[in-house]
């Protein structure tokens, strides 16, 4: 029999169930294993095209210090200041409150990130709002404080300052208070007048008439 004739009967019996006892048992069996092999392909290709699994995400780091770069555009002066959590720092005419500072771990890419509130003192001793939003330290451009003397820009996120907190702070100013208010000794009694000299008698020669 001709290969020729041959594969004509290996597709008849394929396409055409009533000739398929006709085929020998090793086309049957080359069959089974062609399409083994066809299913195993396509399983691997479905999973090569598969996404792979996002590498789970490390927690942030939550700091308590929040350290700024402010500008001067007058007199070009660049000031570095750090400022706690939930607390205000005046900077020219701009108060700049941080409410969160997140930094990533020193094996990760850097990135450190705040949410920061800055008011503006206007000249008639009004406070103004004129940024609310997340500021980034790695791109210090990207979300800037838009005023015509100051920019303000956030330089990185600590976990200790040489600044002292805010409790310190509070407790030295109210040292003083609390000694000045401690009673004082009790006073010592003032000593008694010395008597007073006796009036000369009726007749002393020292008496004056």
């Amino acid at each position: 029999m001709s290969s020729s004739k041959q594969f004509q009967e290996k597709c008849a019996a394929v396409f055409r169930p009533e000739l398929r006892p006709r085929v020998p048992g090793q086309t049957s069996k080359a069959l089974i294993a062609a399409a083994s092999l066809l299913v195993a392909s396509t399983a691997g290709f479905a999973a090569a095209q598969a996404p792979a699994p996002a590498p789970a995400a490390s927690e942030r780091i939550t700091n308590p210090v929040a350290e700024f770069a402010g500008i001067d555009k007058i007199t070009g002066r660049i000031i570095t200041f750090d400022v706690y959590v939930d607390e205000t720092v005046q900077f020219g005419a701009l108060q700049v409150t941080p409410r969160v500072c997140y930094s990533r771990p020193d094996t990760e890419q850097p990135k450190t990130d705040s949410f920061v509130e800055v008011d503006e003192i206007t000249l008639d001793r009004k406070i103004r709002r004129i940024f609310t939003g997340w500021m980034f330290a790695e791109s210090p451009g990207l979300n800037a404080v838009e005023h015509a003397v100051y920019d303000v820009w956030l330089k990185g996120c600590k976990q200790k300052s040489d600044v002292p907190p805010p409790t310190a702070a509070k407790a030295e100013t109210d040292k003083p208070k609390t000694q000045a208010a401690k009673p004082k000794a009790a006073a010592q009694p003032a000593p008694e007048p010395a008597d007073a000299a006796p009036e000369p008698a009726d007749g002393d020669p020292s008496s004056t008439n």
